[in-house]
Formats: structure tokens, C-alpha cells, sequence
């Protein structure tokens, strides 16, 4: 190794102590928060959109967001490890065959969807969270009333 991999790993490891990174790839759905300053004033834009294209290289790592905006596509690079950069925020997780998804610039509309990753709430979870259905809330004791006056009115 020599002494310029040896640097740019030793800022690698002080950035990641900084920077919490989530584990995201191509196909997912993010939403990226980038620092811009205007004159004295600072904000945050946030630029959400489907990431086409992760490059792994170290210190240089870099991400491709793509997203149309006003029926026009728009691409933007982020280096992950940027001071400039916020947040980055998984939205959806995508289902590809894929590392880098450039088709999806000659597509457009249904084709251009990307399959979602569907998590599912474990049963004892979903048991406590679920609505009764109307079989179940409805009112039995009315039915039974109706029955019940039914038959006294036979009589």
C-alpha cells in the first residue's frame, strides 16, 4: 500500500465515525438532503429520486439520482462522503438485477417503474395492529333483538 492509499483510508475511517452512511444500492428510492449556501444564508435541498448507479471506491465513492421533474429527466452525482451532503434517507427499497440501471433513461412512464421490496409486520404484530371486520363489529346484539321481537310479534 502505498503512502497516498494509506492517507486517503486514514480520512476514510475519520469520515465514517462522523458520517452514519445507510447500506442503499442501485434500485432504491432516496432522498438525499444537500447543503446550499445562497450569499450568507444556509438550507437544506432535498433531491429525491431513484439511484441508478453506486461507485464503491473509498474515500471517492459517489451515487447517481435520477428523477423527472416537469416531464424532463434530471441526474445528479453525490460523492457520499461530501461535506455538502446532509442526510440520505431510504424511502423504498427496489428489487433489481442490476448495479447500474442507465435503461431507465430510454424509459418512460409504466416502464420506468422499478418493482418494490414489501415488508411484511410479523403475525402477532399484525394481530394487535388489525381492524375488526364489520362481521365481527357488527352489532350482534341488535340482530338478536330482532329475532327476539320477531317472535314475540308472532305470538
Amino acid at each position: 500500500m502505498n503512502l497516498i492509499d494509506k492517507f486517503n483510508n486514514s480520512q476514510l475511517e475519520t469520515l465514517k465515525d462522523k458520517k452514519e452512511i445507510p447500506n442503499f444500492k442501485a434500485g432504491d428510492t432516496v432522498k438525499v438532503g444537500v447543503r446550499i449556501s445562497e450569499g450568507k444564508n444556509e438550507r437544506t435541498q432535498y433531491f429525491q429520486g431513484l439511484c441508478i448507479a453506486r461507485r464503491n471506491n473509498g474515500i471517492h465513492s459517489s451515487f447517481t439520482v435520477r428523477k423527472v421533474s416537469s416531464g424532463e429527466g434530471v441526474e445528479r452525482n453525490f460523492p457520499i462522503y461530501s461535506n455538502k451532503i446532509e442526510s440520505i434517507e431510504i424511502l423504498k427499497e427496489g428489487i433489481v438485477r442490476r448495479a447500474k440501471l442507465y435503461y431507465i433513461r430510454e424509459l418512460s412512464g409504466k416502464s420506468a417503474r422499478i418493482r418494490e421490496k414489501i415488508f411484511t409486520k410479523p403475525k402477532a404484530e399484525a394481530k394487535k395492529t388489525a381492524k375488526p371486520t364489520k362481521s365481527e363489529s357488527a352489532p350482534v346484539k341488535a340482530k338478536q333483538e330482532n329475532k327476539t321481537s320477531e317472535k314475540s310479534s308472532d305470538k
